[in-house]
Order: structure tokens, then sequence, then C-alpha cells
């Protein structure tokens, strides 16, 4: 049991609060929510800032709902948006809704008469009629006021329509159904959900007389000002199929030092101590890295499992360190390889040609394959290669199918021995 709001202060997740909050999560548990926009079938990691705050909800003894926007999808969040969205399907967005939902899953704790849950607007959005919509909730809110809300002025300039206008309304209405059906007082958000959170605190204070908080939660970018959870490759991915483990754990991993305790402290649960224990180890040696390769098993255990994480560990082990024993490496960490760096397959019945394996795994000409071999910058499962080797003898497989094929320091291949 921790201070919900003292743990997201110490982790620099806490960006504002409205007045009242911390007595308010100080006086009884609390029934809080964050929404998740269903423009894709899969979370990204900068959704792990807001999935986070609902982790922490829950260790401080409070209640949280993940609301996922099969209703709110459909119209789109301007919030953060230069121009308008391109609508989805209702069939789209069933299917992004399904995918979220069971990535949601792996963090929260569900059982229980206190246990998390999971809610989809759209039970309610859906069938909502307009005229009753603009009765009972357009009329609590002034275009004037809305007009003052960032994720509005933003977008005034280049223009925006009525529909995604509305979408603050929307929300704001979520907050009030929650509250009406689960006893929800809280929102959760980044901080550019502020004027949508205030805009559903005020909805419930007019329309039910309650009070209601909301609590957001920073914006991430790197230490070099760049946006997080962008790489060359694209977004970075929750979802297995659309980013690999072991690539999940390399965009941990390859944080710069400048980042690596910041994240540990918004995207693990290691404790303070610890935590200050690895920024002293990666002060005094940061060739070691070893704040990175905590982030990145933890995280990746977090939403991969151990299992998962200890493996991207071992691969990436094996990658990055020249003094690894191929002969030592499990079956797995072979078959993961081959899924992530370039792979060659030749006939187990006769030798390997050396030549011939640079040429396919790495595209080398021969003479740039001969070039290589004198100048002694080629090892086969961490044995390097004579200047007049000609072949690779089969019977030093690993598992008697696999080699690793190491060019220079870091470029490596897998030659697979097949029937």
């Amino acid at each position: 049991m921790t201070d919900f709001l003292s743990e997201l202060a110490w982790r620099d997740l806490l960006y504002q609060q409205t007045e009242g909050a911390a007595a308010h999560f100080a006086a009884d548990p609390v029934t809080a929510y964050c929404g998740f926009d269903p423009t894709a079938a899969s979370l990204h990691v900068g959704n792990l800032v807001p999935i986070m705050g609902l982790v922490h909800l829950q260790r401080a003894g409070h209640r949280p709902v993940a609301l996922v926007g099969g209703g709110t999808g459909m119209i789109g969040d301007p919030s953060g948006k230069a121009s308008e969205r391109q609508l989805l399907t209702v069939d789209e967005i069933d299917a992004n809704v399904a995918g979220i939902r069971a990535q949601l899953g792996r963090f929260l704790d569900f059982s229980g008469p206190a246990g998390a849950q999971l809610v989809d607007n759209g039970e309610w959005l859906r069938s909502l009629h307009a005229i009753a919509f603009m009765r009972d909730v357009g009329k609590h809110f002034t275009i004037n006021l809305m007009m003052q809300k960032e994720s509005v002025k933003a977008r005034l300039e280049g223009g925006i329509s009525y529909t995604e206008f509305s979408y603050m309304l929307l929300q704001a209405y979520d907050f009030l159904e929650l509250n009406r059906r689960y006893g929800v007082t809280a929102q959760v958000g980044g901080s550019d959900q502020w004027g949508n959170i205030t805009a559903g605190t005020e909805l419930i204070r007019r329309t039910v007389q309650k009070e209601a908080h909301g609590v957001t939660l920073p914006l991430v970018t790197t230490s070099g000002g760049q946006k997080f959870g962008k790489t060359e490759a694209g977004a970075v991915w929750l979802d297995a199929a659309r980013t690999s483990p072991y690539k999940f754990y390399q965009f941990w991993v390859n944080a710069d030092d400048a980042d690596a305790v910041r994240f540990l402290k918004m995207f693990t649960l290691v404790g303070r101590e610890e935590v200050e224990a690895l920024a002293a180890a990666l002060a005094a040696a940061p060739h070691e890295r070893a704040a990175q390769r905590r982030l990145a098993t933890e995280v990746t255990a977090l939403v991969h499992g151990t299992e998962a994480a200890a493996l991207a560990e071992r691969v990436s082990r094996v990658i990055f360190d020249r003094r690894v024993d191929a002969r030592e490496l499990h079956a797995d960490v072979f078959e993961t390889l081959m899924t992530e760096i370039p792979c060659a397959r030749f006939p187990a019945e006769a030798p390997v040609q050396v030549l011939d394996a640079l040429e396919r795994a790495f595209g080398l000409s021969r003479t740039a394959a001969r070039k290589l071999l004198q100048q002694g910058a080629v090892s086969v499962n961490g044995e390097k290669l004579g200047a007049e080797t000609v072949t690779i003898d089969s019977a030093g497989a690993a598992h008697r199918r696999w080699f690793l094929l190491r060019k220079g320091a870091r470029e490596i291949a897998v030659l697979e021995l097949v029937p």
C-alpha cells in the first residue's frame, strides 16, 4: 500500500491534479478510470504512461477502471492532433477494442469484488440520442469555455470539424456515466487530456452535485527532445506480432544514459532504493549499462511475461557479446535469432563453404569476403577463422544444426544446416 499521488510524484509521473485531489485519494478507496483510444488493435509504449498510472492506483488500494473507447473511437480525440482523424468503421473499431482489452488484462488484477474493471463506452454512447444529449449535456457547456481548451485552441487556425469539437462533451459524459454506473470519482490521463478531464468534473458537479477529480500524467519525451516511443521502424507496439519481444527489449536497453533512470521510475515497479543504486552504478560504470539492462528486463517482463523477457535478454547477449559460446545456447535462442538477424541455410550433408556463407548471410562479394578472412574479422561460434579457412566443419554445429557467423564486432548471422 502506498500513497497514490506521492508514488506518482517520486516516479516523475505526476503532472497536474485538481484542487482537493490529494485529500480525496487519502480519505477512502477511490474508483478512478483512464480511457484508451482504439485507433489500432494494439497499444504502444506511449500508452504505458497511463497504464502505469492505473497500476500504481491499484497498488495504493484504489480501484481502477480501464475504459476502451468503442464509442468515442467513432469520433476521434483531437488532442495532440494537427489535422482531422480518418474515421474508422464500426467493424474496425470493434476489432481494435478487442485487441486492446486483451492487452490491458496483463497489467491489472481483475479478481475479487474490488478488482479492476474493463469497460467499453460503446455500451452507452452508441445508443445515445442526439436531442437528449444536447439537452442534458450540451446545455452545461458554453462555446466560450470549449474554445479555451487546448485541444480545441490548437486546431482553430487549421480548422476543426463539429465532430471532433464535440469530443470533449462525449468524454465528459463518459465520466458522468461511469460515476453513475460504477461510482467513479476520479480520472487519470495524459496532460493533453486536462481540458477533457475538467469538463467531466464540471459536468458531474452540475448534474449530480458530486465531487470529482482529475490527475494528469506527463507526455514523455527523450532527453534529446524526440517523441517517446518512435523509432526508425515506427511505433514500438505492445503486441508481440507487431514488435517482437526481442525488438521491444532492444528499445529499452538502448535508452540513453540520461533517460535510463527516469524510465526505470516511470515504467517499472522497481523500488526507490534500487533505482538509486542503479543510478549510482550507471554514473560509476556507464559502459556496463546496468540501469538499461534492468529497465529492459522489467518492462519486457511486464508486457510479454518473464519467459519472453529472459529469452530476449539471452538473445541480446548473443548478439552483443563476442565471448558467448554458441554451443551452450538453448535451441529457443537460435530459433529467435533466425527471426531477428540474417539467416542462411545449407545442406547438412556437405561442409559449408566459408565464402558462400559470407556471401549469402551478409550479401558480400567474393572479394570482400576473402578480404575479411585475411583480416581475421570472421568468426564461427566464437572462434576466429584463419585466412586460409575454406570450409566450416558441420561437426561443430550447435545442436547439430546451427552456427553463429560473426563479421567484425557487431554484425552476426545464423547458419542453419537442413536435411
